[in-house]
């Protein structure tokens, strides 16, 4: 069984983190039945964006990497306190655990971003959100990323993307690393895209 550890932090944006949970709950159910998603946080109810509460399954102080083969981060939003958690030192470090093992890390928007304060896309190619102002893409290269223009990049075992509307996307491409291409386009049919 493949297991993928969802880290969320405060203010997680609902949407993005979906995906993740729908796309390995598709995939147990409907496909190959190999992947199952696992819930993180700094704290056992953790409150998303727009009042969203979730129960995590794991304290992100309980986690060992060794026990997961992949990482998703869903962005969020600075109003709702995002980088409070998604910059703490807890966080980066996991970030940095998974890449040292060479574990798949997948992001959405600004969950990039964290990803890139941790160090780990230091030199390498990365995007995050990009819509109106390039703030955010600045950041990202403020850290040491080779900012691209795409709406997907995949740098060896880091994926990052640029908007909620890839996100189906990036949780596609996480399975079809974690499955295999015909599991993936299999998954995408039967949910309808």
């Amino acid at each position: 069984m493949k297991k993928v550890l969802l880290l969320l932090a405060k203010g997680f944006e609902s949407f993005e983190a979906s995906v993740f949970i729908d796309v390995i709950g598709w995939n147990l159910v409907d496909g190959d039945k190999t992947t199952k998603l696992y819930t993180c946080g700094f704290t056992k109810e953790v409150t998303g964006s727009f009042g969203l509460k979730l129960h995590v399954d794991y304290l992100i102080n309980e986690i060992d990497c060794n026990d997961f083969d992949a990482l998703a981060i869903p962005g969020g939003f600075e109003e709702y306190g995002f980088y409070e958690e998604a910059y703490h030192s807890e966080f980066l470090e996991l970030i940095k655990q998974f890449d040292q093992k060479n574990k798949i890390i997948a992001s959405i928007c600004v969950g990039a971003l964290p990803i890139a304060k941790s160090g780990v896309l230091k030199d390498r190619k990365a995007t995050t959100y990009n819509h109106k102002s390039s703030i955010r893409q600045k950041q990202l290269a403020d850290f040491g990323a080779n900012v691209q223009k795409e709406p997907i990049v995949l740098d060896k075992n880091i994926i990052t993307s640029w908007s909620p509307a890839t996100a189906m996307g990036v949780a596609l491409l996480l399975l079809k690393i974690l499955t295999s291409e015909k599991n993936a386009n299999y998954i995408k049919e039967i949910m309808g895209f």
